[in-house]
């Protein structure tokens, strides 16, 4: 394309995509981020706490009917739920698990029976946080990390939390307890919650006007039909991942906004709330650090309230079960639990050939980051960072493949409603189910090495 055309192309693109994004995102969120503010505001004036309970509650079911009208019903069912189950149990000693499998037949079922599929996914979310907090609860009670039930205000307060509610993320009821204590006002956590929302409109902008046309107007590069086709997986999984970065900053920018998300350090207060990280995923090193920085208090609470109780059953059928209570979160949606059962797959292979690896050469090449006092004989050797770059290679080309099946161009209706297995089977059998074939073969070589 002449560089004359396609400078005329980026404007014409900037002009009509890139305002209309901004425009779109500010109208989808002011309202909420007032709310938040307003919340904010609230617990720091004096009075009884469960008035401020009551606030966050009020706030956090106004916010729920803004995006999701009378919907948002289904959000509220299922927390008045949770609580009833919680009472009930009160005086046993298994609440989280039991309260667990509760809400999986809760979700199970209103997805299959109760409403159709575009609505559900349309809350799914909102479900999803609330559900996460509620067995976080279960569990905390169960060992004593909460010492006693909550009142009905404080739970709703927490469950329904504004800064939360909408778009996550999950915080436990501790950091809830934290914001409704108040911190004082500070530029600090005005800065810091500004630039998380600044952050997240660039990546909506990313998402939505650059990642789709990065190989045809921002880096044109021509190949042949394979190369094409992985080109535009790229282009879809980038697209992709930039949206889930502005939910995550997004959500990042309303916690902090809210109140919620401070560390202290003696007596500094540091508003330091992080739910993704952008760069480990473009560049990572592995792909079990792809996985901890997608969502980092998913993650969290994945790894506190799953994996932790399934590591009885052994380390492979733990992560199976990790990553299967993930999908069940997430709906009955064949894309994303193909997805996430496959990353289960990967990371467990990648994590094993790595450890045995290091082991053999004696060198820092593991999924994580050794520490500066680790028993390696090997720690910055060309060989050692040439192979921990061919491992990072190989996790941006699964993330292609992994991704390749969420297409911005298809039908609207069919992302509501949850891309159909024909078409991830159709975009994997596209690239040749390469990366199924290169987990397979690392994972045969790693037991031919053991």
């Amino acid at each position: 394309m002449d560089v004359a055309l396609q400078l005329l192309v980026l404007q014409q693109l900037a002009e009509t995509c890139g305002l209309s994004t901004v425009q779109q995102g500010l109208q989808q969120v002011w309202k909420l981020l007032l709310l938040c503010l307003v919340c904010r505001l609230c617990f720091r004036l004096e009075g009884v706490y469960t008035l401020k309970h009551v606030v966050s509650l009020l706030a956090g079911t106004y916010a729920l009917f803004l995006f999701f009208e009378l919907h948002m019903l289904w959000v509220l069912l299922l927390s008045a739920l949770c609580y009833l189950v919680l009472l009930l149990g009160r005086h046993f000693s298994s609440r989280g698990l039991f309260l667990s499998m509760v809400i999986l037949v809760y979700l199970l079922t209103g997805e299959l029976h109760l409403i159709d599929t575009a609505t559900w996914n349309r809350i799914r979310g909102s479900q999803m946080v609330v559900a996460m907090k509620a067995i976080s609860l279960g569990f905390d009670l169960d060992r004593g990390a909460v010492a006693h039930l909550p009142s009905l205000a404080e739970f709703l307060g927490y469950v329904l939390f504004v800064g939360t509610v909408v778009f996550g993320p999950w915080i436990s009821f501790s950091t809830y307890q934290s914001a409704v204590e108040g911190r004082k006002l500070s530029w600090a956590w005005l800065r810091s919650s500004s630039l998380c929302l600044l952050k997240s409109q660039v990546c909506l902008l990313v998402s939505t006007c650059i990642a789709p046309y990065l190989f045809t107007l921002f880096i044109p590069i021509q190949g042949n039909t394979v190369t094409q086709r992985w080109l535009q997986a790229y282009e879809n999984a980038a697209s992709f991942h930039f949206s889930n970065y502005f939910v995550g900053h997004l959500s990042e920018g309303s916690s902090m906004l809210a109140g919620a998300g401070c560390s202290e350090d003696k007596d500094h207060v540091r508003w330091d709330l992080s739910v993704v990280k952008p760069l480990s995923v473009e560049c990572p090193r592995s792909m079990v650090l792809v996985v901890t920085s997608w969502n980092i208090p998913m993650s969290r609470w994945l790894k506190t309230y799953v994996f932790r109780n399934a590591m009885k059953l052994g380390t492979f059928p733990a992560i199976l079960v990790t990553y299967t209570a993930s999908a069940l979160l997430h709906g009955l949606s064949f894309h994303l639990g193909a997805v996430l059962l496959s990353l289960g797959f990967i990371t467990y292979v990648e994590h094993v050939l790595r450890k045995k690896l290091a082991s053999i050469f004696s060198a820092c090449i593991l999924s994580r980051p050794c520490s500066s006092d680790c028993s390696h004989q090997h720690k910055k050797k060309y060989w050692v960072m040439l192979l921990n770059l061919v491992f990072s290679f190989l996790a941006i080309f699964h993330l292609t493949y992994l991704g390749s099946m969420f297409d911005p161009g298809v039908d609207e209706q069919e992302v509501e409603e949850g891309y159909s297995a024909v078409h991830t089977i159709q975009r994997w059998s596209e690239l040749n189910w390469a990366s199924h074939w290169i987990v397979f073969a690392s994972w045969v070589f790693y037991r031919l090495i053991q």
